[in-house]
């Protein structure tokens, strides 16, 4: 059964750590409920999909430069069907880059935190 049939069919069930297979080292699925609680967040599906999505794009992407662009593009892309990056930014209201980088064990690129680009703070 796959991982989204899954989730249809308990869509109140927490993912494992082996739905994760790009993730950084020491990082976990209850670490990230936890550093998600300090800022708020109560993650559902539609999280743990951005978090994936970014462990895959800089385990994918470790040999380039990986900038808060491309991030960006590709979060865009990813979510184009829900509103695309705005759809992320409800997600994410600390910024999809800065905030969702940090649950996930990614260290954010340069320019994460500009008001403008990346974060809302």
């Amino acid at each position: 059964m796959t991982e989204s049939m899954t989730n249809i069919l308990n869509p109140n069930s927490e993912p494992t750590d082996q739905q994760f297979p790009h993730a950084p080292n020491g990082w976990s699925a209850s670490i990230a409920r936890q550093w998600a609680g300090e800022t708020g967040l109560e993650l559902v599906e539609d999280h743990w999909s951005t978090i994936r999505a970014l462990q895959e794009f800089f385990a994918r992407n470790s040999e380039s430069k990986i900038t808060a662009r491309k991030i960006h593009d590709a979060l865009n892309e990813k979510f184009h069907s829900k509103g695309g990056i705005k759809y992320v930014y409800e997600l994410f209201p600390e910024g999809p880059i800065n905030q969702g980088c940090r649950i996930a064990g990614l260290t954010p690129p340069a320019g994460a935190l500009d008001k403008g680009f990346g974060s809302v703070q």
